[in-house]
């Protein structure tokens, strides 16, 4: 299953996955958001998008998602301009988005299920012939075999996320882009996740961006973390994170002290 995609992955490692190019949005009767901000991303890495609350990290997803359009600049996936969601974006959300009437084996296959009602056209579905064994590979990668004929209301919230994300990673995408998603979460399932979406990215050679409002989770998955300010955001900080996905990093003086530093910058931010 992803054989080919690794071999991909190796000639293409250094390609740009995202560029924004002087953006400007705006919600109707809303302040400015973003203006003219430049942003991006390689492939491969692992981004976490870290702010106060309404500075516009959600909006940001939501752009690279093709769910919303910038009012000016440009926003390419692989070169190509954002118009439409486009199939090889996984995006996960903090409430997971499963069908509260299917079982979690139909909430998995329901990506696969789409793209055979579309025919893969490039537009709605991806291009290639994703074959229905993902769904099996996934239920059990993922340790969903014996609760893959429950239904969401009778299992935990963890395990709804782990749905969530088998539903996305079935579809093969290059990139994921993850909404708060384990906010909701106790501690021991939200760090037993994180762990689990290191290992993911690792794996399937996934591009990652996840919007968090937690300190420590950005310090943890962000490679390289994208603060941002109160609107209209128009600069783009970067801290280096280059051991974030390292085992045992959650538990190094590098860990600890980025964390302090992202702290007080996050305290300036609340200042102003």
């Amino acid at each position: 299953m992803n054989g080919s995609r690794q071999k991909d992955f190796v000639i293409k490692a250094n390609q740009c996955m995202i560029h924004l190019e002087n953006i400007s949005f705006q919600y109707p009767q809303g302040e400015l958001v973003f203006q003219d901000f430049n942003w991006e991303v390689e492939r491969g890495e692992a981004w976490a998008v870290l702010g106060p609350s309404g500075c516009g990290k959600t909006t940001l997803l939501y752009l690279l998602a093709g769910l919303r359009f910038p009012l000016s600049g440009k926003i390419l996936l692989m070169d190509k301009k954002i118009t439409r969601p486009r199939p090889h974006t996984g995006l996960i959300l903090q409430d997971y988005g499963l069908l509260p009437w299917a079982t979690v084996r139909q909430n998995v296959e329901l990506g696969i299920q789409v793209r055979d009602f579309y025919g893969p056209d490039g537009k709605h579905a991806p291009e290639e012939n994703i074959s229905p064994e993902n769904v099996d590979f996934w239920i059990n990668r993922l340790s969903l075999n014996s609760i893959q004929n429950q239904y969401p209301q009778k299992i935990s919230g963890g395990q709804r996320q782990r749905t969530a994300i088998a539903r996305t990673l079935a579809l093969e995408p290059d990139l994921l882009l993850m909404d708060e998603p384990f906010s909701s979460l106790d501690a021991p399932t939200r760090e037993s996740l994180q762990k689990l979406t290191i290992e993911l990215c690792i794996e399937q050679d996934l591009t990652l961006i996840i919007v968090t409002h937690a300190i420590e989770e950005a310090a943890l998955l962000g490679q390289k973390i994208l603060m941002l300010n109160q609107p209209p955001i128009t600069d783009t900080i970067i801290i280096e994170n280059p051991n974030a996905i390292n085992s045992g990093y959650r538990y190094s003086d590098e860990y600890l002290a980025l964390v302090r530093e992202l702290r007080n910058s996050m305290d300036g931010y609340e200042e102003k």
